[in-house]
């Protein structure tokens, strides 16, 4: 069979292209299901728009082809006006729709048909809507992106295109599901087979090879499943908002994975999620009767908040770079067993991870690591106009992301314990604190600045504590008094199983506040996502986020973009700055969020940072004995101990008895109908905040 050509008129306009996708499918071919079964039409269209005039649709009738009596499909034909691009914008081209390939091919004219197509189009999965943007138009998306914008010679014609384009996207969406199914009963017949072996013996069901046979194919399967499910979900939704006036403009949000940051995060509220069915637990994992020996700490009691004293602080010297512990064979037949056994977008907060795959520090220290650059964020409020404030904001939200990741291996920091907590401090330089826009080039570096003199010095200041347990929700206040700045955080980690990889969702939201003018910044999280997790994992970060200012009517959308299946490069991010009232762009960002970035301003300036030599400055965090039993450095330290000695059935015992310990304690609470209190935060509807934050103090 032959590929279509790559479609030479430039696609649907200026943010799609015609490039054909699909095989196309040889006139000849014997039909699976008969045209009146689908109620599709066997009339062709001839919609010619050249010189004024046009002709009504007319009839052919369906040839027969040669084998066993069966009938060859018919194929829709007829001119449509195509729009091409900005310079040659709509030109006249001969369309043929194979109803039984179901792919939308075009020619320069009917003469050429006979040759390769100038493009095609895939109609399963497609969606076919009407358009008021031109008289008589409608649009074609396909399922990877792709857009055809159409004209017919009047709303009749047009209407009978729309009719017989959808009828052809829903048979062979139709189709596809009916192959899932029959996929589906093949796959469960192998998992039968494979769980059906005997224990022992030359091949038994925890064979390697065979868990590796079992977790891939439920995972291809999962992948596919959820692709299925997507379209028809946007089959349904265009369905409903078709009627609406313009609404061929906003039809087709879905081009690939869906990061869920793109859900609404508006004070850690999201849908539904489904959730698992089962808990699963570790075979390496002992049994809870142990835990009467050795306990962990008790949580500290509900005494509010307690002092920390800055003298007692420290520069922070501990080395947090993971290194690969390398994967043992034992530790791939467990995440094997593991992933066979979860379905694609399973909630994983119930499922018990292994502790081979932990980074060596607190979730709760992982937001602290995020404020490394503390120059930049003070640097925010130094600007001198709300232009200068809100790009610098923006700034400093690209850089922050590198330094908080150690390393490129994909680890999971601990779960914080409820009502565990963690202090560190930061000392910038005055003479440090400048807007990077105006601020003079700095020698490239990754230099760990030292405060010599703590009165020359701003001090900022961070507390974080986990205040839920179910769902878990971490929050995080900072401020610098000097500055009269403050960020007030609360985010809600949700993790989802999605086939070879484990993705991440921040629901929540954080406020910086600049008393100084008044200003109140509120932006969200990207969504994290651990990738091949059966070899080396990696993470990378995706999904839509918004910054934004009620007061200046500045606002920033900043995207993470994933990497796609083909192709295509990693860690990208892209950011666009606004001045809503004027509906002006202001700056404009591209790069990678772990590599070098580049601003381009309205005045034509650019800029370019390296995040890799930014200097970053250690946080100050007072030493294990002088840390209470609740604080995250001290209450994890042995099980960091025993991950650092590479002992990993300690560490995992350590890690048990804490966790068993948490969900002792939430059954005392709950049998006695007490509530948890947290010490450092306070709910405010859907949201949370500091106890004692700048802006009350003021």
């Amino acid at each position: 069979m032959e590929r279509p050509a790559q479609g030479a008129d430039g696609g649907g306009g200026s943010n799609s292209s015609s490039r054909s996708s699909s095989r196309a499918t040889s006139a000849g071919s014997s039909p699976s299901c008969s045209l009146a079964g689908r109620g599709v039409s066997s009339r062709s269209v001839v919609a010619g728009l050249g010189g004024g005039s046009r002709s009504s649709p007319g009839s052919v009738a369906a040839s027969p082809s040669g084998g066993g009596g069966r009938r060859r499909e018919p194929a829709l034909e007829g001119v449509l006006s195509k729009y091409t691009n900005l310079l040659q914008g709509w030109q006249n081209r001969y369309f043929v729709l194979d109803f039984e390939s179901g792919i939308l091919q075009y020619f320069v004219n009917e003469q050429s048909k006979h040759q390769k197509p100038r493009g095609a189009l895939s109609l399963s999965g497609a969606i076919v809507s009407l358009s008021d943007e031109a008289p008589h138009m409608l649009v074609v998306y396909s399922a990877n992106g792709e857009m055809y914008k159409l004209r017919a010679a009047d709303a009749k014609e047009k209407q009978f295109w729309v009719t017989q384009l959808r009828a052809c996207a829903k048979y062979h969406m139709e189709t596809g599901s009916k192959m899932m199914n029959q996929v589906e009963g093949q796959q469960k017949n192998l998992v039968h087979a494979i769980e059906s072996l005997p224990g022992s013996g030359p091949l038994t069901a925890l064979d390697q090879d065979l868990l590796l046979l079992k977790a891939t194919s439920a995972a291809t399967l999962s992948c596919l499943g959820e692709c299925l499910h997507l379209l028809q979900q946007s089959v349904h939704q265009v369905g409903q908002s078709s009627h609406k006036p313009g609404a061929s403009e906003n039809i087709l949000g879905w081009h690939g994975p869906e990061s869920h940051s793109t859900e609404p995060l508006k004070n850690g509220t999201l849908g539904p999620v489904p959730s698992a069915s089962a808990n699963i637990s570790w075979a390496i994992v002992p049994n809870a009767a142990e835990d009467a020996q050795n306990p962990p700490p008790e949580p500290e009691p509900n005494s509010g908040p307690e002092l920390v004293l800055s003298e007692d602080e420290k520069s922070d010297t501990e080395d947090k770079e993971e290194t690969e512990l390398g994967v043992m064979e034992d530790q791939r037949s467990i995440i094997l067993h593991l992933i066979s056994q979860l379905k694609l977008g399973m909630d994983l907060t119930k499922v018990v991870l292994p502790t081979f795959i932990l980074e060596k520090r607190s979730l709760l220290e992982m937001y602290a690591d995020f404020m490394a650059h503390p120059d930049l964020l003070l640097a925010i409020a130094a600007g001198a106009t709300p232009e200068e404030r809100v790009i610098c904001f923006v700034e400093y939200y690209l850089t922050a992301f590198h330094e908080g990741r150690k390393g490129a291996l994909a680890k999971k920091p601990y779960n914080p314990i409820i009502g565990e907590t963690f202090h560190c401090s930061w000392e910038v330089p005055k003479d440090r604190v400048k807007p990077k826009r105006t601020s003079p080039h700095c020698p490239a570096s990754h230099e760990h600045p030292e405060a010599e003199d703590p009165a020359q010095s701003y001090k900022l200041r961070f507390v974080a504590e986990q205040v839920s347990h179910h769902p878990p929700i971490s929050c995080f206040y900072c401020e610098c008094k000097e500055k009269r700045l403050c960020v007030n955080t609360h985010v809600w980690t949700k993790s989802k199983f999605m086939g070879m990889s484990v993705g991440v969702s921040m629901i929540g939201e954080g406020v910086l506040r600049l008393l100084e003018h008044g200003e109140e910044y509120v932006f969200t999280l990207p969504s994290a996502y651990a990738r091949s997790i059966l070899t080396i994992p990696w993470v990378e970060l995706g999904g839509k986020v918004s910054i934004s200012c009620a007061k200046t009517g500045y606002s920033a959308t900043v995207i993470f973009h994933t990497k796609p299946f083909y192709g295509g490069k990693v860690h990208r991010v892209t950011a666009e700055v606004k001045h809503n009232p004027t509906n002006t762009i202001v700056c404009k960002a591209h790069g990678e969020w772990n590599g070098t970035l580049e601003f381009t301003y309205n005045n034509g300036e650019t800029r370019v940072i390296d995040t890799t030599t930014l200097p970053v400055y250690p946080k100050k965090i007072r030493p294990l004995e002088k840390q209470g039993p609740m604080e995250s450095r001290n209450l994890w330290q042995e099980v960091t101990r025993y991950l650092r000695l590479g002992d990993i059935d300690a560490a995992t015992e350590q890690k048990r008895r804490l966790e068993e310990k948490q969900r002792v304690e939430e059954r005392k609470r709950e049998n006695l109908h007490t509530p948890w209190r947290p010490k450092y935060f306070i709910q405010e509807g859907d949201g949370w905040v500091y106890f004692n934050p700048l802006w009350k103090a003021q």
